[in-house]
């Protein structure tokens, strides 16, 4: 298992030492990079390298409707997360992941975790579950399916009314 400094890149833009590594080990990896995105305040505040370093380039994003971020619902390419994390860093002024189990092979991880957020547009702080279905490909993040536990809570925390 490579300790590789992300910022280490293969010639085709991967982080080095990463391109064989478990979709767990890869989706570890994209947690800890969105998470200080988040935190640093996302778009035009926050590098977004260290983030799309962990997404392959037909990476797609399907969020359900309905949350204060999902937008169309479907996010393509790493410009398509780009602008999906640019509005998931307006709804929240931080993320943290309190637990996670997970379930997969090299290529498929299915990842339950347990997240405390905090809404940027009301200071309220949401402990909540999502469960994810994600697939790999060559060390990146090929595809995400998210199920948030309790979307109406979501909903709640980012809304003054």
């Amino acid at each position: 298992m490579s300790t590789a400094n992300v910022t280490d890149k293969q010639t085709d833009g991967s982080p080095a030492g990463d391109r064989w590594q478990d979709a767990w080990t890869v989706m570890e990896k994209f947690y800890r990079a969105e998470a200080a995105y988040v935190a640093a305040g996302g778009f035009g505040k926050a590098s977004y390298d260290e983030v799309a370093a962990y997404l392959d380039p037909e990476v797609v994003l399907y969020q359900a409707p309905g949350l204060p971020f999902t937008g169309t619902g479907t996010w393509r390419g790493r410009d398509g997360l780009e602008r999906f994390l640019a509005a998931f860093s307006e709804t929240w002024a931080s993320m943290e992941f309190l637990e996670q189990e997970h379930w997969g092979d090299r290529d498929t991880v299915v990842v339950r975790s347990r997240v405390r957020f905090r809404a940027r547009a009301t200071g309220q702080e949401i402990d909540t579950l999502i469960m994810q279905l994600i697939r790999v490909r060559n060390g990146r993040m090929l595809e995400c399916r998210p199920f948030y536990w309790d979307p109406a809570a979501i909903a709640a925390a980012t809304s003054h009314t």
